[in-house]
């Protein structure tokens, strides 16, 4: 009884406390609603709703970016990143960057749009499929001292510097 019992234990702590992220609005591939408006592309540039749970001991904020690996640009694309949301806040609504709807306190820093703001997918035509990643990571800090002007090199140091435990999630996207 006594060996049951501490493999339940042992299961429940292997499983029970992953920080995952998920979303309403996300699925595995984007749609026009996720699409940028503008580089050559027609969509609604809504950013998603995302909301996550189980965020490890000692998260004191988080941030969220959104990544895409395949863009040609040798370095990849960064089209979202939000620092400096509340260790409270467990959740972003639907089109919240172009609503101001952003938690209190969380600042959206430059992507490689060349503004702060969710930036939707707009891969070149008949690049194929891009991943995109949509991450969001626990902090050990309450604040980093970023703002709407700064970089995305700048935030990736920054954030991975206080990064205590992410979580993702990718969808794809192309247009022919």
């Amino acid at each position: 009884m006594k060996l049951l019992i501490v493999l339940m234990t042992l299961v429940s702590l292997a499983f029970g406390g992953n920080f995952t992220l998920q979303s309403e609005t996300l699925q595995g591939q984007l749609t026009k609603a996720q699409e940028f408006g503008g580089f050559g592309c027609s969509g609604q540039n809504i950013s998603p709703e995302l909301h996550w749970s189980n965020a490890p001991e000692g998260t004191k904020s988080f941030a969220v970016t959104v990544y895409d690996p395949d863009a040609p640009t040798g370095s990849g694309w960064w089209h979202w990143m939000i620092v400096n949301i509340p260790a409270e806040v467990n959740a972003i609504a639907a089109n919240a960057s172009a609503e101001h709807k952003l938690p209190k306190g969380a600042v959206e820093t430059m992507t490689d749009y060349g503004f702060s703001g969710f930036g939707g997918a707009c891969p070149p035509k008949g690049h194929g499929m891009h991943a995109y990643i949509f991450t969001v990571y626990a902090l050990n800090t309450d604040k980093l001292d970023l703002n709407e002007k700064s970089d995305s090199a700048q935030v990736g140091y920054n954030i991975n510097a206080h990064t205590i435990q992410k979580s993702t999630i990718v969808s794809y996207y192309q247009r022919d």
